[in-house]
This record gives C-alpha cells, structure tokens and sequence, in this order.
C-alpha cells in the first residue's frame, strides 16, 4: 500500500507564555488547599490480582520508574506462543511502560510512550496516518501485523488508543514470527487494557493539555457474588478543546473488562473497547521527494502556520474479545481466546511538497477512506513436566487470523495550492459527505493466517536451560478490483519460523542469553510491469541473533544485549525482474540501568547502532533510512523528603542525525529534548489524590523529525499537561 506513505495529519499540544503563567497559579493554589492535610508517601494502590491476560514476554526492561520499587525481573508473566514464564526466563529484549507511568507523563502519543527506551526512535504523530509509526532498533514497525492488544491482532493504522485505560504497554524488541506469525523484524506492541482486581477501583481524573483540551475520565471496578465470582472494570473518558495549532479535539471512548470464576478449574474473561476520535485541522506531514538540496531548511514549530483550513481526521475503533482457561492439573493448563477488532476512517489530510530551501512548497489534499477487519482465534495448552533429570515447559497450540482492507474507490488527491513554511497557509479544501458516503468503498483484498506452533523449554540444572520453538504457517492473500472481481490470489503452505536460546543463571537474579528468532513479512505477486509477471515471491524472512545479561538486585538493575538482525528485501534486478535475495544490515549495542540513591532516582538507557544495505542494486554500503547512529536517554527523580508525597523528574532523550534518503545525500539533523515533570500524593476529605504536572519539550527546541523515507514533520514545541485523580 501507498497511501500510507503519502497522506498524514497529526495535532500536538503547546502553550504559550501567558497560559503557563495561569497553570503556575493553578498548581499554586493546589499547593496551599493540600498544606494542612495530611499527606501520604505512597500514592499507588497494593498490587491487584489480574485475569489472565495475552501479554508479550517482558525482559530487557529498559524504563525508568519513579516511585520506590525496582522492576522485578522475577514477574511471572504470559508470553504468548511461548507461554508464561518470568522476565528472568525469556532470551529476548523487552520493554515494558506501566499504566502508572503512562499517568505520570501525561502520554498523548506513541512516540512519548518510549521516550525513555534509546532503542526506540519517535516517527508518530498525534493524529492522522501518521499516529502509530516508530522505529526500533533502526526498523520501522509493521502498522499491519506489529500492533497487539492483549496479545490478539489489530491494524492500527491511525488510531491512538485511549492511554488512561491502560494497564501498561509492552514492546517486544526484534524478530517474532515463532511468536506472533507475520510482522517486522523491528518488533511488536502489545497494548495491555486494565482488568478487574480484587480490591474496588473508584477513581475519576481531570486532565489539561495546551492550549485548551480537557479530559474528563472514571475508572470503576471490582468483584461482587459469592466469593467474588464476578470481576468488573469500567473506563469512560471524554476529552475536547483546542491545540496549539488551533486543532480541535473530540475524543469519546469506553472500555469493559469482565471475568467470571465458574469453577475452582474454569474462569472466564471478556473484553471490549470502542473509541469515537475526531480531530480538525491537525498539522500536515512534509515530502521531500522533490527536494534537491542536500540540506533541509532551518526548521520550524509544528504551529498553525503550516495548518490549511478543510483538513480534518475522523477515527472509529471497535474492539471484542473473550476466553476460557482451565486448569486441568496444577501444573497444566488450556486456553481458548477469540477477539475481533475494526477500524473506521475517514480522512481529509494534508501534505506539504518542500520545493526548495527557501521553504516553498506545494500543497496537496486528500479525502480517502478505509475500513479494517481482524478476527482471531487460538487455542493453547501449558504444562510443566520432567524426563529424568530434566524439567520441561512445554507450550503448545493452534491460531487462525483473517484481515479485510475495505478502500475508496474515489478518494481524492491532488494540488489545491503553494505556500511557505514561514507563512501563513491560506489555502482550503472542503470535502463532502460523511464517514460511510461518497467514497465508493470496496473490499480490496483479505488475508488469512492459519498456524501451528510448540515449544519447549528445557532445564538441565538450576544454571543451564535451552529453549526450542517452531511455528508452521499457512498464508494466502486474495485482492479484489473497486468493481468486486478478484484480481489475484497468493496462497503459501509450510512456513516456518523457528526460535531457539541457550540461558545461563549466573545467580537467581542474574541471567545471560543467546538467541536466534525468524521474522515473516507477506510475499507478493509480481506486477505487470517486471519481466516476471505474475510470479508468486516468497514471504520475506528475516533472522535476529541476540546476546545479553540482565540483572535485578536490591536497589538496581542492569541489562546489555548486542543484536544483529539480517532484514531481507525485495528489489528490481537488471533484467527488470523483481527479486527476494536483497538484504539490509542491522547490528548495535544496547544498555540500560537505573539505581535508587536514597530520595534520589536515577537512569538511563544507550544503543549505538550500524547499518548498511548489504544486498541489492542501490546504495551498497549506504546507511539505511531512518536509522539514528546513536540514542540516549536519561532521567533523574527526587522524592521531595520535605513535602512527602512530591515527586520532581527530569528525563532527556538525545536522538543522532538520521539518514532522510536510501542514498544517504540528506539527513535530519540530531536534536536533544527535555521534560520535566512532578507528582504530588496526598489526601483530600479523606480521599486519596494525586496531582500531576508534566512540560515536554521544556527548552521549546525546533527540530526536523524523521517520520518515513523521504518525509519529515515539524517538531512538537513546548506543551503542557496538567491532571488530578481522586480515589474513593
């Protein structure tokens, strides 16, 4: 597909000078209201027993928490195909973002999800096309098959899930086809919805972000029946106002969890989430296809300078899930999940072409239309057993999968006008109809995934254990013409993808690893215009080799892993033929540690990165596109012991130059970035409460961000967010 690659919007947040003098004052006031009450050190709730849910397997944790724990590295969690195992059991590298964390910074956008984690570099916008697109490890994330929601698929194409009902957000770094079946050897998110837990849930929050959106939002939740038997946790959020790019905003979305002991051996688990998200006038996105110089203009904010009147994204999410599990023996269990997930969405978005380094551009409307499917169903047994002297984790299950992609059969796009990036754009273009009319819609093609998959995790002493999966796929792909007759038909049987891992505990609480997983990306059929029409190509695969050590101890933690992933690709050969054998390089260091200092909180995270395009006909021994040299990112917190309950923070990210272009002639230029942030728990009435303040971009930095090849935005000025929560 190309029109991801052609059309974005997004809406950041800022607030100028006058209004983060009221905000002062509003804190201030909080200030003297909290004084005389009695405060609390501790503004988290005690650890609540979750329903069984789909996560990815944690490990490398490279986040930063601010609070007095350490992340366990000894968590029990459910890995998937690899089954549930602890962070300290699984050879790969994880990052994992709490709920908590998501609160205390105020998230409105992926990118800002990873902040903290140098292997992650930032292409997303708020809004628009543009909205789920990052890169790790210098690969950019597949928004087809690299997105998860409890472990079960969806697309997320445009959509911004509602980051308040989160329990937390994991990232799987690196090669997953044994895992998940196709992807990117980049990595895979898992969005982790919050369930019910045994202790009540009553909280409501009020939020701000600059320059005038406001969020209102409730989480409820708990257990009712005889011996709590029934679980429930309901989220509602509603958020509206006005960027600092005089976007606007209207967000509406609810999530229900429910869960159901049926017996002592059989529970039950069901969720759901629907998000209505609207957004006018977000910023455009930036072509620099056309563009001859080799250095791009000074850059500029993303303001209401570059906004032209018309453009608007209108985004509805709908997602159903349900299980059963059942413990046939205490060491073995079975369970079944069934979810299903749509996305709608109509756009009119707007992409500036940059001419020239004066800042001349074109500008280009569209109004397109899509609509995504995904049904999922698996089925998985888990046990623990012994052959002698060895012990066994054995995984083991079925999984199917189907997409539909419905398009615009009349989506627009074209010229309206010119404009200068320094200037005011004052060009318009109005589009008619509503998200279901006058676009001719059309089913444009389905994808089915159907597979099998084991594996087995040996341990031959308390030290030494091996890990072996493998996944069997079957993929076939049917596209369709806007008329409804099928235009061709992929179909590939015997696909496998295997992992396998050595480990070594040193220690219970320190591990070394080695490891080797495959990835799968669809193969294609040959267009007319190749001398090998018609062919029917292979599914691209991918290989990641993984070497690491992490440790978790009483006041810190530490990890290192160097990688090498070996990305194939596809190309056009001399003889016009389009082939498979082309192959990108990327290999790098990453490091990661954080340490509590008494009231102090400090750590940090590093990679270095080398990549090359190994494989091909151009650009042999080029960088590749969109992959920084170097990141680091750091924070420092301090709990304030003279206020108990405050929390200050400052992290910073620092992002190298990335390569714009295969060829390497243009680049976006490194930039730093720093936040700051503070937390204040207390009690008001009795009820526990928590203010939280947090400043992005603090310093107001311009910069140039790589979003894709060729495409660049403008970089988010300081912004401001502001919330409170109230437990009762």
């Amino acid at each position: 597909m190309q029109h991801e690659k052609r059309f974005a919007a997004c809406a950041a947040h800022s607030m100028p000078g006058a209004r983060l003098k009221a905000v002062a004052g509003v804190l201030a006031v909080a200030g003297l209201l909290t004084m005389p009450v009695q405060a609390q050190t501790n503004g988290t709730e005690g650890d609540a027993a979750q329903a069984p849910v789909a996560t990815l397997p944690q490990v490398t944790v490279q986040g930063i928490r601010l609070d007095t724990s350490i992340q366990q590295l000894n968590e029990s969690v459910d890995g998937g195909a690899l089954g549930s195992k602890t962070q300290l059991e699984t050879p790969f590298s994880t990052t994992v973002v709490t709920g908590e964390d998501l609160e205390r910074r105020q998230v409105t956008k992926l990118g800002d999800v990873f902040t903290l984690d140098a292997a992650v570099s930032d292409n997303s916008a708020q809004d628009g096309a543009w909205a789920n697109y990052l890169t790790v490890r210098g690969l950019q994330l597949d928004w087809q098959n690299g997105y998860r929601i409890d472990g079960k698929p969806f697309l997320s194409y445009v959509t911004v899930l509602p980051y308040e009902q989160l329990e937390r957000v994991e990232l799987l770094k690196g090669a997953s086809g044994f895992m998940y079946g196709f992807g990117s050897p980049g990595g895979i998110i898992n969005y982790v919805t919050k369930r019910p837990t045994d202790e009540p849930v009553r909280e409501v929050s009020l939020g701000y972000h600059s320059d005038s959106i406001f969020r209102e939002s409730a989480d409820i939740g708990g257990r009712a029946g005889h011996n709590d038997w029934f679980g429930y946790r309901l989220n509602v959020t509603h958020e509206e106002g006005e960027g600092f790019n005089k976007s606007k905003l209207n967000r509406n979305a609810v999530s229900l969890a429910l869960d159901a002991r049926i017996t002592e051996k059989l529970t039950w688990d069901m969720q759901a989430l629907y998000q209505h998200r609207k957004t006018k006038d977000p910023e455009p996105t930036i072509y620099t296809g056309l563009y001859a110089a080799t250095d791009l203009p000074s850059p500029v904010r993303n303001n209401e300078k570059l906004v032209g009147d018309g453009t608007f994204v209108d985004n509805e999410f709908r997602y159903f899930a349900t299980g059963l599990e059942y413990q046939l023996a205490p060491t073995w269990k079975v369970r079944t999940d069934f979810s299903h997930a749509t996305t709608r969405t109509r756009r009119a978005e707007e992409v500036i072409f940059l001419r020239n380094q004066a800042g001349d551009y074109d500008d280009y409307r569209s109004d397109y239309g899509e609509f995504y499917q995904f049904n999922s169903w698996q089925a998985q047994v888990e046990g623990r057993f012994q052959t002698g002297a060895v012990g066994h984790d054995l995984v083991a299950g079925i999984a199917y999968q189907d997409q539909h992609t419905d398009l615009a059969a009349n989506g627009i796009y074209k010229q309206i006008g010119t404009g200068n990036i320094w200037s005011q754009n004052n060009n318009a273009f109005y589009t008619s109809g509503t998200m279901d009319t006058g676009l001719g819609m059309y089913r444009a093609n389905t994808i089915t995934q159907k597979s099998v998959y084991a594996s087995d995790t040996l341990k031959f002493s308390p030290e030494w254990s091996l890990l072996a999966g493998l996944r069997y796929t079957n993929y076939e792909q049917r596209t369709f013409t806007p008329a409804g007759a099928q235009s061709s038909v992929y179909k590939k049987n015997g696909v496998l993808t295997p992992t396998l891992a050595l480990m070594y505990n040193f220690t219970p609480r320190t591990m070394a690893y080695v490891s080797y997983v495959e990835s799968l990306e669809p193969g294609t059929i040959v267009g007319s215009t190749y001398a090998n029409a018609g062919a029917l190509l292979d599914p691209l695969k991918s290989r990641q080799y993984e070497i690491g050590v992490k440790t978790e101890q009483d006041g810190w933690s530490a990890t290192a892993a160097a990688f090498r992933i070996e990305k194939a690709a596809q190309y056009t050969n001399a003889s016009n033929e389009l082939v498979q054998d082309g192959e990108s390089l990327f290999q790098g260091i990453e490091l990661g540690a954080s340490t509590t200092l008494g009231d102090w909180f400090l750590g940090g995270t590093a990679m270095a990165l080398d990549t090359e395009y190994k494989k091909g006909v151009a650009n042999i021994g080029k960088r590749v596109a969109g992959a920084p040299r170097f990141i680091a990112a750091a924070q420092v917190g301090y709990n304030v012991p003279q206020v108990p309950g405050l929390q200050l923070y400052v992290d910073a990210k620092y992002t190298s130059s990335t390569p714009l272009r295969p060829n390497n002639e243009i680049s976006v230029d490194s930039y730093t970035l720093v936040n700051i942030g503070a937390n204040y728990d207390t009690r008001i009435h009795g009820y526990d409460t928590t203010f939280r303040l947090a400043v992005n971009n603090v310093f107001n930095k311009k910069y140039w961000m790589y979003q894709y090849s060729d495409y660049i935005k403008a970089g988010d000025p300081t912004t401001v967010s502001l919330s409170a929560s109230m437990r009762f």
